[in-house]
């Protein structure tokens, strides 16, 4: 579940914003420049952090924005803002050939199978499931604040929209593996 903790700014985004939205964005900034810090410090290469990077874009402008103008209307729509930023993170490493997982994926693998067409193929797959849980969600939190259903109705819609893709990508690349392998083999 190490693909959770990329995305605690965005959790902490969710949870925080019940106490006012200029707070949920400082925390999301303050989480996801601590993590960028520190996985560059680590000698984590820029190409490996795309999520953080794109994460700290995102919460920068949103700070600026919550405590320049709090009554924004936007502040209602914040969840929303955040989902529709990670799926258009996500479809736009898809479309370029860099899919967003890779980055974290190669910190868990050993780097003699990061060039093989199962780790693409695996990491592929996992981030279409991201993207399109991201659009989902997204639109599911213009649902919930447009009809008024309220906190608890937008934190399941968020937290669905993190915890179905990382259930699925727990599971995925062994069930992947094992179907590949054979495949590998009769080639």
């Amino acid at each position: 579940m190490s693909y959770l903790r990329g995305f605690m700014p965005w959790i902490a985004l969710a949870v925080v914003s019940t106490l006012g939205w200029q707070w949920g964005a400082l925390a999301g900034l303050v989480l996801g420049a601590a993590m960028l810090i520190r996985a560059r410090r680590a000698g984590l290469a820029a190409d490996a952090l795309i999520l953080e990077c794109s994460t700290v874009a995102f919460f920068t402008a949103l700070t600026i924005l919550a405590f320049a103008r709090p009554d924004s209307g936007l502040k209602d729509y914040v969840g929303a803002l955040a989902l529709s930023w990670l799926a258009v993170t996500a479809w736009t490493t898809l479309a370029v050939g860099r899919p967003f997982t890779t980055g974290i994926a190669r910190r868990q693998a050993p780097p003699e199978v990061w060039d093989s067409h199962a780790f693409r193929h695996i990491n592929v797959v996992i981030t279409r499931a991201w993207s399109l849980a991201f659009t989902l969600s997204a639109g599911a939190m213009v649902v919930v604040v447009s009809a008024g259903l309220g906190v608890v109705a937008a934190l399941a819609a968020q937290f669905a929209g993190f915890v179905l893709p990382a259930l699925f990508t727990a599971w995925y690349p062994g069930w992947a593996r094992s179907r590949l392998a054979p495949a590998a083999h009769r080639a």
